[in-house]
């Protein structure tokens, strides 16, 4: 069944008769979905650092902002996860997604730096992708002037961001010069072809739809073809092996549900160590919304704690 506290904000959303993500031009969807977080959102809590500064990448400079948490000396060597924020490849920045990334710079001990990739329709697949990687590899890099660990880096995102946590983690083990040790992916689309059973039984009510689905998709990606491609569709991958640990967590009512769980299986059937947690009663995109739904504050302890975890392994 669903939260009470899901269904109460889903109930005020359609009171207030707010327009579906897919009836707005992507510059209004960006802006509202800005706007609409100090609804949802809880209050951002205190940090030692907050920094915004530049990657460099194929396509131009890349945004990030280094999250220090609170308490950590500023000459600390700390582990350090590199987070992808989700809006379906067209919404989502660096504020959208700032209180998460404080909480679980906070909750696990780590720097977090956040990724402001580039996003569609101006940017279709695969800018996003390559933004990432070559955001990852600048942190590697630089990871001494950041006072963070090289050798303790996590990669996560969740939804467009999880998708993208799982290439890029893909795309190291392949590469093999850019070591990743754990992956956070709460609720990630992995796989584009919208196949799975969650997306007929959640498609339609809870705040994340088939049309708005569908509208992401046709802003990123701009050829049929690349809906199978690999590094949009990780489900398809053949080889899951030599992968990070992950830890994966999904949503009762959100279409995505079972693309996370089929991931999850395939990463331990490939050989992999998977935590797979399914908050039955929520929605997609939850995890931010602890100012109105308390699982969230639940859910982002949870990464926060497996994160911990893995840092400490």
């Amino acid at each position: 069944m669903l939260h009470p506290q899901a269904r109460a904000l889903l109930d005020l959303i359609e009171e207030r008769g707010l327009p579906p993500t897919h009836t707005l031009t992507p510059v209004e969807a960006r802006a509202f979905y800005r706007e609409r977080r100090f609804f949802t959102q809880p209050k951002p809590p205190e940090v030692s650092l907050l920094r915004d500064l530049q990657a460099s990448g194929p396509h131009g400079a890349i945004p990030l902002r280094l999250t220090r948490p609170i308490g950590a000396a500023p000459d600390a060597l700390l582990p350090v996860l590199v987070y992808f924020h989700g809006g379906g490849f067209v919404i989502g920045d660096l504020d959208t997604h700032d209180v998460l990334c404080r909480e679980l710079a906070n909750g696990a001990g780590c720097a977090v730096v956040a990724v402001d990739y580039r996003m569609a329709p101006e940017h279709p697949f695969p800018h996003a992708v390559d933004d990432c990687l070559a955001a990852t590899y600048w942190v590697q890099r630089n990871a001494a002037a950041l006072n963070v660990d090289a050798a303790r880096l996590a990669v996560g995102g969740d939804s467009a961001g999880g998708n993208l946590a799982t290439v890029v983690s893909l795309q190291a083990r392949d590469a093999g010069d850019l070591p990743v040790m754990f992956q956070l992916l709460i609720y990630p689309a992995t796989d584009m072809r919208c196949t799975a059973p969650s997306h007929q039984s959640n498609g339609q009510g809870y705040l994340l739809t088939s049309d708005t689905i569908g509208y992401f998709m046709r802003h990123y990606l701009s050829e049929p073809a690349h809906t199978v491609d690999l590094r949009a569709s990780p489900l398809l991958h053949d080889d899951l092996t030599r992968l990070p640990p992950a830890f994966v967590l999904t949503a009762g009512y959100d279409p995505l549900r079972d693309e996370g769980l089929q991931y999850s299986q395939r990463l331990s059937e490939a050989g992999n160590r998977v935590t797979h947690v399914c908050f039955e009663r929520q929605i997609h995109g939850f995890i931010t919304m602890g100012r109105v739904i308390d699982e969230a504050n639940a859910a982002v302890a949870m990464c926060a704690g497996e994160l911990r975890r893995a840092f400490a392994a």
